[in-house]
C-alpha cells in the first residue's frame, strides 16, 4: 500500500463544515497520481506512450466524515487488472490506524488521439497487483430512483477542465451537491456514493442534467449531445 498522511483543509468543506465528495475524489486522484509516479508509470510514461488514465466507475463509502483540521492517512493500491480494468482500493484511516472510509475506482487506458479504450502490455505487466487488506466493494451501476426527475442545465466552465481536456471526474459531484441544495443537505452527510463515468464532458458541450430524489438516496444523471454522460448514485445520513 502507498500511504500520505494528510488533513482536511477548511476549503476542502461546505458551509456545514462537511467534507464535500469532490476533495474526497480530489485527494484520491492526487495520491493515485503520486503511487503511478512512484512505480514508474506516472504521466512521463503515459504521455510518451499516447495514453492516458481515464476513470469507469467509482465508488466511495465513509463511516464518518473526519473534521476540518483532522489529519488522515489515505492508503492506496492497485488491485488485480479485470480484462481493460485496472481497479484501484483507497482506504482511509485516522491517526489511531481506525480505518473509517473505504473507495474503489476501476480505471482505463484511453488513447489521446482516438479517444477509446486500449490495452497496453507494457504498462499492464508493470502495474503491481495487491491485496489492500479490507473489502472495499466493486463500483455499482447506477439507475434512476423513479418517475419524477428534477431538470436542470449546466455549461461547463474553464476551471472545470483538466489536463486531459474534458471536464475533471471531481465536478460531476459539485454539480451533484449543488442540485440537492439545501433541501437535500441540510441536516445530513455523505454516507456513500457511486460514479458511472459513460462520456467525456468537452468544451461547448451543455450538459442537461436530471436529479432523483427518495429520501436519504438520490441519482444524479448528465447528458450531451444525447449520450449519457455520466450517473451519481448518493446515499445520505442523518448528521
Amino acid at each position: 500500500m502507498y500511504s500520505e498522511l494528510l488533513y482536511v483543509r477548511t476549503h476542502e468543506c461546505d458551509l456545514n463544515g462537511r467534507w464535500k465528495p469532490s476533495a474526497i475524489l480530489e485527494n484520491m486522484q492526487e495520491v493515485a497520481i503520486n503511487h503511478c509516479n512512484a512505480i514508474g508509470l506516472g504521466r512521463g510514461v503515459t504521455d510518451g506512450r499516447g495514453v492516458v488514465w481515464v476513470l469507469s466507475r467509482q465508488r466511495v463509502a465513509l463511516d464518518r466524515l473526519p473534521r476540518i483540521g483532522e489529519r488522515y492517512a489515505l492508503e492506496t493500491c492497485a488491485m488485480a487488472q479485470r480484462h481493460l480494468f485496472f481497479p484501484r482500493a483507497h482506504v482511509f484511516c485516522g491517526e489511531d490506524g481506525e480505518v473509517f472510509g473505504t473507495a474503489c475506482g476501476l480505471w482505463l487506458l484511453m488513447d489521446v488521439n482516438t479517444r477509446t479504450t486500449v490495452r497496453d502490455a507494457f504498462i499492464s505487466q508493470r502495474m503491481p497487483a495487491e491485496d489492500p487488506g479490507v473489502d472495499v466493494g466493486m463500483p455499482a451501476a447506477v439507475r434512476p430512483l423513479n418517475d419524477a426527475p428534477e431538470a436542470g442545465e449546466v455549461i461547463p466552465r474553464y476551471t472545470e477542465f483538466d489536463l486531459n481536456g474534458h471536464v475533471n471526474n471531481a465536478r460531476y459531484m459539485d454539480w451533484c451537491w449543488n442540485a440537492l441544495g439545501f433541501e437535500g443537505l441540510t441536516g445530513r452527510e455523505l454516507a456513500s456514493f457511486d460514479v458511472n463515468y459513460e462520456r467525456e464532458v468537452r468544451r461547448g458541450e451543455i450538459v442537461h442534467t436530471r436529479l432523483y430524489r427518495d429520501g436519504d438516496a438520490a441519482s444524479f444523471h448528465g447528458e450531451a449531445g444525447g449520450a449519457r454522460c455520466f450517473s451519481i448514485g448518493v446515499k445520505l445520513r442523518r448528521a
